[in-house]
């Protein structure tokens, strides 16, 4: 936790205590919105300015319900003009969690020496302040400053705290000019709150209007800045998603064209295998043209290797001209060439003909298959001695 500025430190001071202690991260983090705590460290810093009385700290502040947080406060003394003599109210200026938003809390910080004014209109016993300023505060319009030169006029006109060796009942609404006899005692043992400042210029009302507009203006910037930061950030982020999407499509175009590059290699491979057997035939055609004595029979080129072989390849052939018959057939039934009594007859009797060939051309491939698995043992056996 940020130790606080000393009493009557420089604005820079207390800026760079706010900005530490609003830049707190973890168990000492305090409980304000980030997007007003520029706000909050500006109207500390102008209370500060126009009374340097009051000083800004960290503290332990426990609500109504027993919640204990660490929140931020003004506290020092606040001045009033009683009888034409100017004194000091002790008292503190709780920021709330929800400040601006909310209003803060004050209370008087009465010492040993002093006692709360019974049945005050704006304080009661436990020194909570309630004045009207508290009561009627409207984000952004309302302001520490404002809040403390409310509580100065209110004061003045009715002071919250008196000694307790001295005390004074109701004072006069309208005080004369000069000072009554008790009333210079109010806070006379009171030191260092209780200290006479006469002579003291008041401030001249058209800087206070200059000031509080120049406030105004300077609230309604940050609001439209912050605006305009909420709004950049939304469209930085709609960029970041399309960002993604983009490199999510990259990562798929790449992939692609990777894929695309490998198959057009292996078909370039073919390509050059094809290309290389079409030119060791065309080398054997070459070479060979001329040296048979007579035509080749088609059909005699390629022999069966066995019986089982040769008895397969006519089951075969044999099936798939019946199939080729039955189509033919089939097409001269739709176009009316042959009745259907006769296409019933011959398909009836090439069913029956190629149930046979598929029927022998089964056992022809058992048989086949037995015989590998034969001749496979014998070459085993034969191996293994």
């Amino acid at each position: 936790m940020a130790p606080p500025p000393p009493a009557g430190s420089s604005a820079l001071d207390v800026l760079q205590f706010l900005s530490t202690a609003l830049s707190q991260r973890g168990p000492y983090a305090l409980p304000y919105a980030e997007e007003t705590k520029w706000l909050i460290r500006q109207h500390l810093v102008s209370l500060i300015e126009a009374f340097p009385s009051l000083h800004p700290q960290t503290s332990s502040f426990t609500h109504n319900d027993g919640r204990t947080v660490n929140l931020l406060q003004a506290d020092g003394t606040i001045p009033i003009v009683f009888g034409n003599v100017f004194y000091n109210i002790p008292l503190s200026i709780w920021l709330v969690e929800r400040y601006p938003l909310s209003p803060p809390s004050v209370f008087l910080n009465p010492t040993a020496q002093m006692v709360v004014k019974a049945n005050h209109p704006h304080v009661d016993r436990s020194g909570c302040v309630r004045v009207p300023y508290l009561q009627s505060w409207v984000y952004p319009s309302s302001n520490l400053v404002d809040l403390v030169r409310s509580l100065s006029q209110i004061f003045s006109n009715d002071p919250p705290l008196f000694s307790r060796q001295n005390p004074i009942p109701n004072p006069p609404a309208n005080p004369i000019p000069s000072p009554p006899p008790n009333a210079s005692r109010i806070f006379s043992s009171l030191s260092p709150y209780a200290s006479r400042l006469q002579g003291r210029p008041t401030e001249d009302a058209n800087e206070v209007f200059r000031r509080n507009a120049i406030n105004k203006i300077i609230e309604a910037v940050h609001a439209d800045i912050a605006g305009l930061h909420k709004a950049r950030e939304a469209e930085i982020e709609g960029l970041f998603a399309t960002q993604a999407e983009l490199r999510r499509r990259e990562q798929e175009l790449a992939c692609g064209v990777r894929e695309m590059s490998e198959e057009k290699e292996g078909l370039e491979q073919q390509l050059q295998l094809v290309l290389m057997n079409m030119d060791l035939l065309e080398e054997w055609v070459r070479q060979n043209e001329g040296k048979w004595p007579h035509e080749v029979d088609v059909d005699n080129v390629f022999q069966p290797a066995d019986m089982f072989s040769r008895q397969l390849l006519e089951c075969t052939a044999a099936d798939l001209a019946v199939e080729d018959t039955i189509y033919s057939l089939d097409k001269a039934m739709q176009e009316g060439s042959i009745p259907s009594d006769m296409y019933l007859k011959n398909v009836r009797a090439l069913s029956r003909e190629q149930f046979f060939h598929r029927a022998l051309e089964t056992k022809v491939r058992a048989a086949l298959v037995q015989a590998q698995v034969t001749s496979m043992a014998a070459r085993a056996s034969h191996y293994a001695s």
